[in-house]
Order: structure tokens, then sequence, then C-alpha cells
């Protein structure tokens, strides 16, 4: 019985224990998870650590004369860890003395809070031991540098415990201009452009830094731990940015007078195929003006009577028909022409005509006459004609999202000799902007077919990587008199035939062809009156230099739809525009030049140049930023526009267009050597801007 009794209160002493413990277990862990919690979680979340991705500076795109078209701006997230050690030596001494004259620095730059609420809000952040504290978002690159310098801020990491955290903003500068081809980077979504096609070399190599999470998930960088990123390298384009201003103005008051849907207009360079303009105008949603948001002038459409110069082409080369060979076109308008009923959209002028003069009056008849006699007993040599002048396949420019072109089944039927008829006058096929322009300038350079490309050359600091040459597709299209042929015929057009009342006594010597395409397709019929209006052609005619296309789509049942009414007046505008410019030594006689936004640029301080424009009442678009100290004045559609100049401390500025003492203002604060050529404003300087800086750099700036 004792001995019972014994292990009983052996066993109860035991329980009463476990039971014990098991309560202080219980309440320690409450106490740790309720009072200690914050602690604990802290600790361990400060040996938690990772490598994360450090993004490569994105590489710049610049036009060919060194404008910047599309460039990465660095903007700064500001945290403080309030927590970090050097705020709390001495009781916070530190943070005790700087934290009034930091609130008044933090008001007087950002100009959003009152003194008062930058203290309280710091204040309690520093009694809270915030570990991430968000002092401002989006901070420029200049007031990153006025921030550095701030009371506290100035100390270092390890005793303000300011954390600065970069981003960066794609921007492209000029805005609408060419900002389609030229693309955009975009986060979440896929890159159009030259951005896309060229976005291996932009991106660059990214990097990885060791970081340390804090309380609350936020990540500490750990210093020394990290593999600097390899940024992106540079992309030289071929296109003149003044040039492309004056395209996109023509085009837009155009769009803007005959409220048509879309526009697309595209200069090319005769001799090597270098793309120098190239404008997309589409309306927006709910009518609110026009934007580059579709690259209409790689989207392949019926180009109407555009194509009958390869029509013209292929029946000369062939040897059916020459060019002074008579064609009965009639007088009613309409004819049917082997398998089919053909009209005219204007009568011609007379029942007889010339090949020559059929293609100047833009007879549908006529082509379709001329197509029948060459291929009726053989319809598929016309396609091989189409294909031998490259109409079959994409142009191969340097852009990705180009639409194949459509070519007809042509076969050795009735239904293929329908096909070919109606081919031949701009119909039952389809081809984009860039094709027909690619084909009109293989005859402004005599018969030699260039590949378009819109990129001149890769760099990685300032160092070509990789050089892109004019490549040609064909050296000899056709025969050399059917290319003579051909170019009488173009300049007929102007002469006497369907863009003779646009260019009436117009001094610059142009050739060309206007085309009229009745739209339909998809959900739109022929009953709805949308039409495609186009001119093509180069000049000067007597030595062509530049070869240019306008293509407009108009909107429903427009009362003027023609081609030689909407589209040969915006290429007149870019004729007159380029050529007094760019060829101004060519005796021509009087051009009479509408005032352009393109005509005038300047550029140096920005304060200095706000205050003469508001002294001299002169209304101005204002897109610069807040915190810069340069700015630019030019025009953008027939306005005054003043954008923000971007300034990087680490590379060479641009100083064009500025007054000789703002240039050395910029130059010399960049501890820039500086030789001076010349009198009155910059003209020219002989390091590119974006050049990175070396120690003792010296820049020689030419002035005119």
């Amino acid at each position: 019985m004792e001995i019972k009794k014994d292990i009983l209160w052996r066993a109860y002493l035991s329980f009463i224990g476990m039971v014990v413990f098991s309560l202080f277990v219980l309440g320690r862990a409450a106490y740790i998870q309720n009072v200690q919690g914050d602690h604990w979680r802290s600790l361990s979340d400060s040996m938690h650590q990772k490598y994360i991705a450090l993004d490569a500076e994105r590489g710049t795109i610049f036009s060919e004369d060194g404008q910047m078209l599309s460039t990465s701006i660095p903007f700064f997230d500001i945290y403080i860890d309030f927590g970090a050690e050097g705020l709390h030596e001495k009781n916070g001494k530190r943070f005790r003395e700087n934290l009034d004259s930091l609130s008044i620095s933090l008001a007087n730059l950002f100009g959003d809070k009152p003194v008062s609420a930058y203290r309280k809000e710091l204040k309690q952040g520093y009694q809270d031991e915030n570990r991430y504290y968000l002092l401002h978002k989006g901070l420029t690159f200049e007031q990153y540098k006025k921030f550095r310098s701030f009371p506290l801020v100035r100390l270092g990491r390890n005793k303000s415990g300011v954390i600065a955290e970069e981003h960066s903003k794609r921007l492209n500068p000029f805005g609408l201009l060419a900002r389609r081809t030229i693309g955009l980077a975009r986060e979440n979504a896929q890159n159009v452009g030259i951005e896309r096609t060229y976005d291996n070399m932009l991106q660059g190599q990214t990097g990885k830094q060791l970081v340390r999470y804090i309380a609350g998930g936020a990540p500490i960088p750990v210093e020394g731990y990290q593999i600097e990123p390899e940024n992106g390298k540079d992309v030289y384009t071929t296109l003149d940015i003044h040039m492309q201003d004056m395209v996109e103005s023509a085009l837009m008051k155009m769009m803007q007078q005959s409220g048509s849907e879309h526009g697309t207009a595209i200069v090319m360079e005769t001799k090597t195929g270098k793309i120098k303009a190239i404008a997309n105008l589409g309306r927006q949603k709910k009518d609110t003006g026009y934007s580059e948001t579709m690259n209409y002038a790689l989207q392949t459409t019926e180009p109407g009577s555009t194509i009958k110069l390869a029509t013209l082409l292929a029946v000369l080369d062939h040897g059916s028909s020459k060019i002074d060979d008579m064609v009965e076109v009639g007088s009613a308008g309409h004819e049917y022409v082997g398998v089919r009923n053909v009209n005219d959209a204007e009568r011609a002028p007379k029942p007889l005509l010339t090949v020559r003069e059929c293609f100047a009056h833009s007879s549908n008849v006529g082509f379709a006459k001329l197509a029948y006699k060459a291929f009726a007993d053989k319809p598929d040599v016309y396609k091989s004609y189409l294909q031998k002048f490259h109409l079959d396949k994409k142009t191969g420019i340097d852009l990705l999202g180009e639409t194949p072109p459509l070519l007809p089944r042509i076969k050795r039927n009735k239904e293929g000799l329908h096909a070919m008829v109606t081919a031949a006058f701009g119909y039952a096929l389809q081809v984009s902007p860039l094709h027909t322009l690619m084909l009109y300038n293989a005859i402004a350079n005599d018969g030699k077919m260039m590949k378009p490309y819109l990129v001149n050359s890769i760099k990685d600091n300032g160092v070509t990587v990789k050089e892109f040459e004019p490549t040609v597709l064909d050296e000899k299209l056709c025969k050399p008199e059917v290319i003579a042929a051909a170019k009488s015929s173009m300049e007929a057009v102007v002469s006497i035939g369907t863009g003779a009342p646009v260019f009436k006594n117009f001094p610059i010597p142009v050739a060309g062809k206007t085309g009229t395409a009745h739209v339909a397709g998809g959900d739109v019929g022929y009953e709805d009156g949308i039409y495609q209006a186009s001119f093509v052609g180069y000049f000067p005619a007597d030595n062509p230099q530049y070869t240019c296309v306008v293509v407009i789509k108009t909107k429903p049942h427009a009362p003027i739809h023609f081609g030689g009414q909407l589209a040969a007046p915006v290429f007149k505008e870019i004729v007159t525009g380029v050529y007094s410019q760019y060829m101004r030594d060519k005796n021509i006689g009087v051009v009479t030049v509408v005032p352009d936004s393109s005509s005038y640029i300047y550029a140096g301080s920005k304060d200095d140049m706000q205050k003469v424009l508001q002294q001299l009442s002169i209304r101005y678009v204002d897109s610069m930023d807040k915190g810069t100290s340069l700015g630019q004045l030019y025009p953008y559609n027939y306005k005054p526009v003043a954008k923000t100049v971007l300034e990087t401390k680490a590379v060479m500025p641009d100083v064009r267009h500025m007054t000789l003492r703002d240039a050395l203002y910029v130059l010399e604060s960049r501890n820039i050597k500086v030789t001076v050529k010349g009198k009155g404003k910059v003209e020219a300087q002989d390091i590119l801007p974006g050049t990175p800086l070396k120690k003792n750099t010296t820049v020689t700036i030419l002035l005119n």
C-alpha cells in the first residue's frame, strides 16, 4: 500500500511538472509573438539574403545627325532606414540636430508640404523605427543631385539611413515625330519599331546585387557584393529629324483639313535606300486628333493606279508595246477588255492616247488593254514580272512587323486572265506603301533597286561595333530604254496629266504618279465610299536625290478623295521644304515657302528662353520639365514648342543652336576644355552628343 502511494505521488508530481512546463512554454511563446515579435521577425529578415537582378541602362536611339530620338532618363525613389545605427548613436543626437534643416530643405525642393509636415513625418518615422520609410518617389537627376547635398543626407548612407533606388523611364524627346517607327520600350508589353527590332542590342546585360531583407520584406543592398550591369549599345538611325518634322507637319495639315482616317508619308534617299523620314498618322478614338499608333507604311493594301508603273515596265520590257504607240481608250469612260468591264475614274481627254499619255492620265482602260495585248495568252508571265520587281516578298527593311505582299493567283485560264487584267490597274493584289516607294526609287536610280533601311550603325561607348551599308537588290531592273520611257511618263503626269493642277508653275522639277483606289475588305465594302489616295515620285526630276510616297485613307464618302487632290499637295509641300533646306545651291528660280516649324531652332538657358517668350507675348507649347536648366525651342505643326534638353553629366552634352555663353557654361561645368571657331551660335561640335566623357576631354565647337 505504501509502495502504491509512493508511485502515485511521483506520477502526480511528474504530471503537475509537465503541466507547469507546458504553461511556461505557451506563455513564453505568446510573449515572444506579441511582445518581441517585431524584434525577432526583423532579425529573421536580416538573415535572409539573395541576389537580385540589376537592370542595364538601355541604349539610346539617335538620328543620323546625333539627335536623341529615344533615351532612358534616370529617376530615383528615396527611402530612409530609421533603424540605421548611425541615426541612434548618442541617443539620436545626429538625427535631432539635422531634423529641422532637413525638413526645410525638403520643403523647398519639392514644394508639396510645409516644413512642419515634413518635420512631423520624419519624427514619427524615427520614433516607429520604420526600416523602409518612403520619403519621395520619382526624383529627377537634377533633384537627386540637390537632395544628396542636404543636411544629414550628405553624411552618407550609414549615418543617415538614406536609401536611393534608381529606375529609368524611356522618353521620346521629339514626342510625336516618327514615334511609331522609333518605337516604345514598354515594361509589360511587347516593344515596337526600332526598339523591338534592335532590342537585344539596346537592352544590354543585366547585373546582380546581393540584398538583405529587413522587416516587412524590404531589400537593402549589401555593399561590395554586386556585379555591375553592362549598358546597352546605341543605335544610330538614318532618320533626319528636321526632314521628319517637315514630312509629319505636311501630312498632319492635310489629315486635319480632310478629316481622313489615316495616312503615311516616307522619304527615301535615292542613291542609298536610306529612310530619311517616315510619318504614320491615324485618327484617335473619340475623334481627339491624330497620333502615331500604327505603322501604315508597312501594311499592304490594294494600291490603285501607282501599280501602273509595274505594268508599264512589264509591257515595255516584254516588247509588245512602245511608249509612243496609240491606245484606243474611247470616250465613254469604260470599255470591255477581254474578260471584264473596266472603268476609268475620269474620262480621258481624247479617245486615242499614247502609252505615255495613258500613264499620265491614269487610264484604267488603257492599261487593261496594254496588259491584255501583252499577256492574254500567258497571263502568268505578268505575275513573273511582278516577282522580278520584288513585289512578291517583304522589302526587308530593318523593322519587325512588315506585312508580306499578296499577288493574285494568275493561271492560264479565264480566272487568271481576269486577275491579270484587274491587277494591271491596281486591284486584285496588295502591296505596302514601302513596296511602292522602293519600285519608284529604282526608276529614279536608273534601274538600280535599293533595299530600304533605317539604321546606319550600332555603337558601344562611341565605338562602332556594327555598320550597315546600302544594299542593292537588283543592279538592272529593266533595259535602259525602258527606264527612260518610264521617267518620261512620270514627268508627263505632273506636266499634262493627273498631277498637273497641283504642280502647275512649280519651279522644282518633279516626276511621279497619282493613285486612287476604292477600298474594300474586312468590314468595309465599296458601298461605304472609302478611298485610298496616293502620290509617289522623286525630285529633282533631272537629278533625283529623294523619292517620296504619300498614302492617305479617306473617311467614308469624302468629297475630296483623288490622289491628285489629297496626296499630291502633301508631296509638293514636302518637296518644297526639303529642297529649300537641303538643296539651296540649286538655281531653280523663286520657290514660295510657307512659314514652317522646321525653319528655326534655339537652345540655351530655360529661364532666359521663357523670359524672352513671355516678354514678346509669344504663345508656345511648354513641355519643359521642372528642375532642369536647359531648354530648346523649335516649331512643330506651325507652333513653337519648348522642350527640355537632357542633362547627363557623364556624357557629352548637345550644345548645338546655343549661344557661345550658354555653350561654354554647359561644357565647362563638366570640366570639358573648349576650342571655339567662328562667330554666332553653335552650328556643330566635333564630339557627338551622348559620347561618354573621358578625363581632360577637349571639344571643338563651330559657330556660324
